[in-house]
C-alpha cells in the first residue's frame, strides 16, 4: 500500500492503513533520509527528536519511531508526555537535531492518527525533504527490504548517544523562548479572566497553568487524557467551540482560547460569545506588531485568508505574499525573508522571532498580551477593525465527498468559464490552490478539495453575511456540477 504525505505529513485512519507496520516503514525511511545528510555538528551521529499527542496509541507509535530510529544509529530524544507540535518542532532547533518526528493527526477526527516530518529549521518539512522520504519508502518496498528494529532501555536527562533513546520533556525550553515573544508581564497586570480549551489535545495544561504562575484567573476545560476527544472533532471552529462559549458567558470570562489536537491551530471566543476566527487573530497580530512593537516584515498569508490582512498590509506599506493552504508554504517564506506574520485560515500562525510553525499557544498568550496592552476587550478590538477596513464576513463550508481527482475537479471549474456567482460579476479566477473566482465588489469564493481527507472545502467572504451564504449556496452547487463520477 503506497504510503503518501500530505500537506503537513501522512495520516490516515488508525488499525486501517495507519498500523505499526506502516508507522515502521515510514520511520525506516525517515531513519535512510537522516543518515543520508551525514552526521551533525562537530562529526556527532545524526539526532533525531520524538513527540506525540493525545490520540489513541500515539505514545506507543512515537516509541515505536523511536525504536527504528536508534536501530539504525541514530541517537534519539522522545518527549516524556505527549506535548505541542510547536514545542517538538522548536526542541528540533534547540538541541541541534537533524529532524523531528510528531506523532499526530492534528485537527482531524479521533479515528486518524499520523507523522508529522520536522526538519532541522524547526518547521515542516520542505517539498523536496518530503519526496526524498518518499523515494526511500518505494525503494525499500520495492526491495523487500524490513525496518530495522531494536528495543534500548531509555535514558533521561541527557544527550543521547547513537542508539540511545533518552526521555527529555521539552516544555521548559519552549517556554523560556515564548518569554521573549511574548509580554508576560502586561498579562499578569491586565486584571483578565480567561477560559481555556486545549479540546482534549497536546495543549492541554499549558496555558492555563502559566496563566495561573501569573495570577491570572483561569479555567480550563478538556484538558484531561481523553483519546477520544470527547466525541468532539478537535479543531477550535465555531461549531466545535459550544462548551468553551458556553463557558465565557456563564462565567464571564473576558476571553476564550482554543488550541487543537496538537495546539497548532488557535480559535478564540470574545466576552459575548461569539467565535473569533484567525482571519481576525491574524489581522489584530499584524496591527499590534506593527504599531506597538514597531517591527516589520513580509506579511504571509494562505490563499483562503481574509482580505482584511491586505488593506493593512497595504495600510502601512508591507508587501503581501499569498500561498496555497498548507503551513508549509508559508515556512519556505520565512526561510528565505524576514516574516512580520505568516497565517492561513485554519488558525496556523508564526510571527517574526519564531520557528517557522504554526503555534496556537504562542497565538493565544500573544492575543492576551494585545488585550493587555489596548486594555480594551476583544470584541471592541474587532470592530474597530471592521470600522476602519472592513465589513468583512466569511464563512467555510466542508462537503463530504466521494474520493476523486482534484486536478480533474479544477480543470472542469477552470473550463467552465463562470461570468457571474450570486449576482455578483466575476472578474478573475485563478488556480493557485483549487478554484479562486474574485468579484467586481471584493468579494471572493474558492473551491478546494482538502490535502489529508475526503473533503471539499468551500469558502467565501463579502461584505455582508447574507451575501457570505449566498456564495457557498452558489459556490457547492457549482462544485457537485462538476465533480468527476468515480
Amino acid at each position: 500500500m503506497a504510503i503518501r504525505f500530505g500537506t503537513d505529513g501522512w495520516r490516515a485512519v488508525i488499525s486501517d492503513e495507519f498500523t505499526f507496520a506502516n508507522v515502521r516503514r515510514v520511520a525506516q525511511a525517515i531513519a535512510d533520509y537522516l543518515l543520508e545528510q551525514g552526521p551533525g555538528p562537530n562529526g556527532q551521529a545524526p539526532l533525531a527528536v520524538v513527540g506525540f499527542d493525545t490520540r489513541f496509541l500515539s505514545d506507543r507509535y512515537a516509541i515505536t519511531v523511536s525504536n527504528v530510529l536508534a536501530a539504525n544509529g541514530l541517537a534519539v530524544y522522545l518527549s516524556k508526555a505527549d506535548c505541542p507540535t510547536p514545542a517538538l518542532s522548536y526542541a528540533v532547533k534547540a538541541l541541534g537535531a537533524q529532524g523531528g518526528v510528531m506523532i499526530t493527526a492534528s485537527h482531524n477526527p479521533p479515528r486518524y492518527n499520523g507523522i508529522k516530518f520536522k526538519a532541522s529549521f524547526g518547521g515542516s518539512a520542505l517539498a523536496s525533504e518530503v519526496e526524498r522520504i518518499e523515494a526511500f519508502l518505494e525503494a525499500n518496498e520495492a526491495k523487500g527490504r524490513e525496518p530495522r528494529y531494536s528495543e534500548p532501555e531509555w535514558q533521561y536527562d541527557r544527550r543521547p548517544e547513537p542508539g540511545e533513546i533518552v526521555r527529555f520533556d521539552p516544555m521548559p525550553q519552549y517556554l523560556q523562548h515564548l518569554r521573549m515573544l511574548v509580554d508576560f508581564a502586561a498579562i499578569a497586570n491586565a486584571g483578565l479572566r480567561v477560559a481555556v480549551d486545549p479540546m482534549y489535545g497536546a495543549g492541554r495544561g499549558y496555558i492555563a497553568r502559566w496563566l495561573r504562575e501569573l495570577g491570572v484567573m483561569v479555567a480550563e476545560i478538556h484538558g484531561e487524557m481523553n483519546p477520544g476527544f470527547g466525541g468532539l472533532y478537535p479543531e477550535p471552529i465555531g461549531r466545535n467551540l459550544k462548551p468553551l462559549i458556553e463557558l465565557v458567558k456563564e462565567g464571564g470570562y473576558d476571553v476564550g482560547i482554543a488550541t487543537d489536537g496538537d495546539a497548532d491551530r488557535i480559535g478564540a471566543v470574545d466576552r459575548r460569545g461569539h467565535f473569533v476566527s484567525p482571519h481576525m487573530i491574524i489581522a489584530l497580530a499584524l496591527r499590534h506588531l506593527y504599531e506597538r512593537k514597531h517591527q516589520r516584515g513580509l506579511v504571509v498569508k494562505t490563499i483562503s485568508t481574509t482580505q482584511l490582512v491586505n488593506r493593512l498590509a497595504q495600510h502601512y506599506g508591507l508587501q503581501v505574499k499569498e500561498t496555497p493552504v498548507g503551513f508549509n508554504y508559508i515556512c519556505d517564506y520565512m526561510l528565505q525573508e524576514q516574516v512580520l506574520i505568516g497565517g492561513e485560515e485554519s488558525g496556523g500562525i508564526s510571527i517574526l522571532g519564531h520557528i517557522p510553525e504554526g503555534d496556537g499557544i504562542l497565538m493565544g498568550l500573544l492575543l492576551l498580551e494585545i488585550m493587555a496592552v489596548e486594555r480594551r476587550q476583544l470584541h471592541h478590538l474587532i470592530d474597530d477593525l471592521q470600522a476602519s477596513f472592513g465589513p468583512f464576513y466569511y464563512d467555510r463550508l466542508d462537503q463530504r465527498v466521494r474520493p476523486f481527482s482534484k486536478r480533474e475537479l479544477v480543470r472542469r471549474l477552470m473550463d467552465a468559464k463562470v461570468h457571474s456567482l450570486a449576482s455578483s460579476e466575476v472578474v478573475h479566477v485563478s488556480d493557485h490552490d483549487g478554484v479562486k473566482f474574485l468579484m467586481a465588489d471584493g468579494s471572493w469564493l474558492l473551491i478546494r478539495p482538502s490535502g489529508t481527507e475526503p473533503v471539499l472545502r468551500i469558502y467565501a467572504e463579502a461584505g455582508s453575511e447574507q451575501q457570505v451564504d449566498s456564495l457557498l449556496k452558489a459556490g457547492l452547487s457549482l462544485a457537485e456540477m462538476h465533480l468527476p463520477k468515480p
